[in-house]
């Protein structure tokens, strides 16, 4: 018998973090400014441990090199996906990710590049997102970076609880205050800074900018993915699809709005899986696992299906073709 692969968290302070990890999901995180929760990762910047079953007490970035059956096989030498939840208690810096071709030639080896995503869990009144810019040309870009002309480079969009945004790399873009999201992404941690506001880090120091990288890998113009967000009921359930192929190559991501019970079957490799309110029961293979708002875990290739019973709102992701 198989079971998923419940996570242990993983917690990273942030300067611009805050603690609703403890006040809004009822984690045990340390203290000071807790800005990310990675939930479901083999980055070596914060593997998780796995918490149950016969591979309890390893990292999940050893399962995937030692025990490949509860992946499917998977080529790719890294566990490609990571799942966060962000807590913005300030604004994030103006940042860019590389894509796969530019991390592999200028960052350690093994790093991806970061194409993500965004589920808004919840979001101040008037809450905004930096996302995309006004350069028409890559020589525009770099003057308006140089001379700090952020008014008019930077667009701004507003957002609420419940939106969905895609961020391809290459994507201008930041957090501002007051927001808290899910996170699917490449399991990449290289950020390029823009801007920073000027602010100090622990050590009284301005943090690190990476102006040259970032004219690099800039997407210019600025591109605005289309996606084609669909809904469709199932037993007692809506499944929203965020995103997937061919707009998004490197994972699929869905929303489950679940008041009853919903059976599902495998369309992927594995999948990964977490509650972001209420509670209820996961069952497979004849076993029955409660969880609840803030339970993570990953769905192995030997589990083919599976039922949801509770109520309950659920993000799941796939992996991509691409890895």
């Amino acid at each position: 018998m198989t079971q998923p692969l419940f996570l242990e968290p993983v917690f990273h302070e942030k300067i611009w973090g805050g603690r609703k990890l403890e006040t809004e999901f009822g984690y045990q995180i340390p203290a000071g400014n807790i800005g990310e929760l990675w939930a479901i990762s083999a980055h070596p910047n914060g593997p998780n441990v796995i918490a149950n079953g016969p591979l309890a007490g390893k990292t999940l970035d050893k399962a995937w090199a030692e025990d490949q059956d509860y992946f499917g096989h998977q080529s790719g030498k890294v566990f490609p996906l990571l799942t966060k939840i962000l807590d913005a208690n300030a604004s994030l810096s103006v940042q860019v990710h590389p894509d796969d071709a530019y991390a592999a030639a200028h960052e350690r080896p093994g790093e991806l590049g970061k194409t993500e995503c965004w589920y808004v869990i919840s979001a101040d009144p008037d809450s905004y997102l930096i996302y995309g810019h006004h350069a028409k040309t890559r020589q525009q870009l770099a003057d308006m970076i140089h001379s700090g002309d952020w008014e008019h480079l930077l667009c701004k969009v507003p957002v609420k609880a419940g939106d969905f945004v895609y961020v391809p790399s290459g994507t201008i873009h930041a957090l501002n205050k007051g927001i808290v999201v899910l996170e699917t992404q490449q399991s990449s941690d290289t950020t390029y800074r823009l801007y920073d506001y000027d602010r100090v880090g622990a050590d009284g120091k301005k943090r690190e900018l990476h102006l040259q990288q970032s004219i690099d890998v800039t997407t210019v113009p600025s591109v605005d993915p289309k996606l084609d967000i669909t809904s469709e009921k199932v037993d007692d359930a809506t499944i929203t699809t965020y995103v997937t192929a061919p707009i998004s190559p490197f994972f699929s991501v869905y929303g489950i709005a679940l008041a009853g019970q919903l059976h599902q079957t495998a369309s992927a490799p594995y999948t990964l899986v977490s509650v972001l309110a209420g509670s209820g029961t996961f069952s497979a293979d004849g076993q029955d696992y409660p969880v609840k708002k803030g339970t993570h875990f990953l769905i192995p290739n030997q589990i083919k299906d599976w039922q949801f019973s509770g109520k309950m709102q659920i993000i799941e992701s796939t992996p991509g073709e691409t890895e």
